[in-house]
C-alpha cells in the first residue's frame, strides 16, 4: 500500500521547478529576440514559470547588445537593476557584450553565469543543473549557434526564424564579426522544418533573421532560392524579412514580393548617403546601386515600405557628406530612419581613423535626420489613406479597440469587438493618429 503513495522522483522534480520563476530581458537586434524566445520556450517546457522582467524572479536572463557605447551602457544598467531587484536570483548575462567585455563583466560578483553567443543555446541546461546542485562552466557545454528549441511560447505575437549567423564583411565601424564570428548558414531543411513547427504552434507571422541574411548560402541555395522555397510551405502565415544589406540581392529578388505571403517591407541598411564615407566604412555598395534597388522595388510596388539605418558623425564626415545623406534620406522616402551617432568600438579600423567628429556635431546631425524621418513618415502614412491592409492583431484594448501591424509593417488601430489576438483582419485605412493609422474593419 505504501508504494502506491510514493510520488515518482521525476514528478517531484517537475513540481519543484514549477515554483521557479524566470524572467528575460532582450537588448539589440531581432536575432537576439529570436534566441530569447527560443529560451523562453525551453524554460516553459521545462516547468518554469515565465514572469515579467519587472517582477521578482528566481532566474534573470539578460541577452545583451554591444553594437554601440550606448548599447553597452544600457546593458550594464539592466544588469545592475536586475541584481538589485532580485538579490538572490541566478543572474545569467548572455550575448554580444559577454563576447566583447567578458573580463569587465567578470568583476561583477552578482553575475552567476556569463554565456557567450556560441554557448547561448545551453542556458536552460546550465540553470537547470544549477538548481540540482551541479555547477557547470558554460564553456563545458557543447556550442551550437543553431541549436535552439522551436518557439512555442513567445514574448511576441510574431516569431523569428534564424537562417544564418556571423558576418564576413568587416565594416570598419562594426564590432559584430568579433562577437558573432564568421558567416555561417543554417541547413535549409532545418529551416523549413522549423517554419512548419512554429506555424503548427499557431504563429501567423515569420520573420527571417540573421546577422547578414542576404549572404545566406547552403547546399547550392542562395537567399532568394531559400525564400522562394519558404513561401511555398503550406499554411496560413506571412513572411517578413528583417534587416538586410543592399549587396546580397539576386537579379530576380524583387519579383518574389509579388507572392501574397511576403510582406512589402524591407529594412535596407544605408548607413550613409555619401560614396566617400561608404568607402571608408567598407560598405559593399555605393549610393547609385542602393537607389537602383529602391527604384526597382517602387516601380513594381509603388507603396513598398523601406526603412533604414543611418550613422551620423563617422570619422571624416564633412558637411558635404552629411548633406548628401540628407538628400538620399529624402529621395528614398524611408518611412522610418533608425539613426545612430557613430560610436568608437575598440578593435575596429575606424577607431584608428583621423578626423573624429565632435559629439555636439553628431547630436545636431542626428536631430536633422530625425526631422527628415518624421516628415517621410507622415508623407508615407498619408499615402496609405484609403488603402486596404491585412492586420495581424497583437493587442486587444479596452472598448473593443484592437491594435496590430498591416502587411506594410505599419501600426494600425481599429474597432472590432470579435477580434482575437494573433488573427488576421482586413481593414481600410481611414485616418492618421500620432501613434499610427486608424482603420475600419471590412
Amino acid at each position: 500500500m505504501q508504494d502506491c503513495c510514493i510520488i515518482p522522483l521525476r514528478l517531484i522534480g517537475f513540481l519543484w521547478k514549477m515554483m521557479k520563476k524566470v524572467s528575460f530581458k532582450t537588448l539589440g537586434c531581432r536575432l537576439n529576440q529570436y534566441e530569447t524566445d527560443a529560451l523562453v520556450s525551453e524554460f516553459h517546457q521545462g516547468g518554469y514559470e515565465i514572469v515579467e522582467f519587472s517582477d521578482n524572479a528566481d532566474v534573470c536572463v539578460i541577452n545583451t547588445c554591444t553594437v554601440t557605447n550606448q548599447s553597452d551602457q544600457k546593458s550594464r544598467n539592466i544588469v545592475s537593476q536586475a541584481a538589485a531587484r532580485n538579490p538572490d536570483a541566478v543572474l545569467v548575462v548572455a550575448g554580444c557584450m559577454v563576447n566583447n567585455h567578458k573580463s569587465t563583466l567578470g568583476k561583477n560578483d552578482r553575475i552567476t553565469y556569463m554565456v557567450d553567443n556560441e554557448h547561448k543555446n545551453n542556458i536552460f541546461s546550465l540553470v537547470d543543473a544549477h538548481f540540482r546542485g551541479e555547477i557547470l562552466h558554460p564553456d563545458q557545454l557543447p556550442s551550437d549557434i543553431f541549436g535552439f528549441e522551436t518557439v512555442d511560447k513567445s514574448l511576441h505575437t510574431r516569431t523569428s526564424i534564424k537562417i544564418q549567423d556571423g558576418c564576413d564583411n568587416f565594416c570598419t565601424f562594426c564590432i559584430i564579426p568579433s562577437v558573432r564570428g564568421k558567416a555561417v548558414s543554417r541547413n535549409n531543411l532545418e529551416i523549413y522544418e522549423n517554419i512548419r513547427r512554429v506555424t503548427e504552434n499557431g504563429f501567423k507571422e515569420i520573420v527571417i533573421t540573421g546577422v547578414n541574411i542576404g549572404r545566406y548560402y547552403f547546399g547550392g541555395l542562395n537567399f532568394g532560392d531559400l525564400l522562394e522555397n519558404i513561401l511555398e510551405i503550406p499554411g496560413d502565415f506571412r513572411v517578413k524579412i528583417s534587416s538586410i544589406e543592399p549587396d546580397g540581392f539576386g537579379p530576380d529578388f524583387s519579383k518574389l514580393f509579388a507572392h501574397p505571403k511576403l510582406t512589402p517591407h524591407l529594412h535596407l541598411c544605408l548607413q550613409s548617403g555619401s560614396d566617400p564615407i561608404l568607402l571608408k566604412m567598407r560598405r559593399m555598395y555605393n549610393v547609385r546601386s542602393f537607389m537602383e534597388i529602391v527604384n526597382e522595388f517602387r516601380k513594381l510596388y509603388p507603396h513598398f515600405n523601406f526603412t533604414t539605418d543611418i550613422i551620423v558623425g563617422f570619422p571624416g564626415e564633412s558637411e558635404e557628406d552629411f548633406a548628401q545623406t540628407l538628400k538620399i534620406a529624402k529621395e528614398a522616402a524611408f518611412s522610418h530612419i533608425h539613426t545612430f551617432r557613430y560610436s568608437v568600438r575598440k578593435g575596429t579600423r575606424a577607431e584608428r581613423m583621423e578626423n573624429q567628429i565632435p559629439e555636439r556635431v553628431k547630436v545636431a546631425r542626428s536631430a536633422l535626420i530625425r526631422e527628415v524621418s518624421e516628415i517621410n513618415k507622415k508623407n508615407y502614412y498619408t499615402s496609405m489613406l484609403g488603402k486596404d491592409q491585412i492586420v495581424l492583431v497583437e493587442k486587444i484594448l479596452s472598448g473593443g479597440m484592437v491594435r496590430g501591424y498591416g502587411e506594410h509593417y505599419l501600426p494600425i488601430l481599429f474597432r472590432d469587438q470579435l477580434a482575437t489576438q494573433n488573427s488576421f483582419v482586413k481593414v481600410k485605412v481611414d485616418s492618421l493618429s500620432e501613434k499610427g493609422l486608424i482603420g475600419i474593419k471590412l
